[in-house]
């Protein structure tokens, strides 16, 4: 029935990496994140510090519309980019990757606009994950022993970054409802119950 793809994109602290990985264990698909880099760099010839260093960096949105008038107009899956700024090559690389990992295998994918670069995909599932304030602080507290004024100020820049980048690469709102299939509240639901909640939808969509 062809390959199929769950994204999701998430609010820092709520816990969407961890539904990535419970879903990968449920489903026996792989789940991508940072690899998401590695395989960009493979396939790009760039080193992966260097998509490290650029991910996640929008820059000026004229320059940008320029690049990808020119991207698209030249083809999908060029190799050189042409002549255009580093960190949109990084994101081209990444998206060129992701559209080829779609091709190859049922997966998922976290963050970097996946669900922009799968566009029109006909089995991706687009998954948002947010949760209250207390809980993402608490969240992040258990996970890397911070204190509650890191967890806190965390999130702001995370979050801030996260859809700064995903709006200006995706042209759509980063956490609006209406950019995705399905939105979580994983305080309300548990990290269980978003991974319920994303099972149901697939069997009565029909994804897989």
């Amino acid at each position: 029935m062809g390959n199929y793809v769950i994204t999701i994109g998430r609010e820092f602290g709520s816990g969407g990496l961890d539904v990535g990985r419970m879903l990968s264990e449920k489903l026996g698909i792989r789940c991508y994140d940072k690899e998401l880099l590695s395989l960009a760099a493979k396939e790009s010839g760039f080193c992966e510090e260097i998509m490290q260093n650029h991910d996640e960096r929008p820059t000026n949105s004229f320059l940008y519309s320029l690049v990808m008038d020119t991207y698209f107009a030249s083809g999908f899956g060029t190799t050189s980019y042409l002549d255009m700024p580093l960190n949109h090559k990084v994101f081209l690389a990444q998206f060129d990757a992701i559209k080829n990992l779609a091709k190859k295998e049922s997966c998922i994918m976290v963050g970097r606009c996946a669900d922009y670069a799968l566009e029109g995909h006909p089995k991706c599932l687009n998954v948002f994950i947010h949760a209250d304030m207390e809980f993402r602080i608490h969240h992040l507290m258990d996970t890397y022993g911070w204190e509650e004024g890191k967890a806190k100020d965390m999130i702001g820049k995370t979050d801030k970054k996260r859809a700064s980048y995903y709006n200006y690469y995706s042209s759509k709102k980063w956490g609006d409802s209406r950019s995705y299939n399905l939105t979580l509240d994983s305080s309300k639901l548990g990290l269980g119950g978003c991974v319920d909640m994303i099972l149901k939808y697939i069997e009565i969509c029909k994804l897989r």
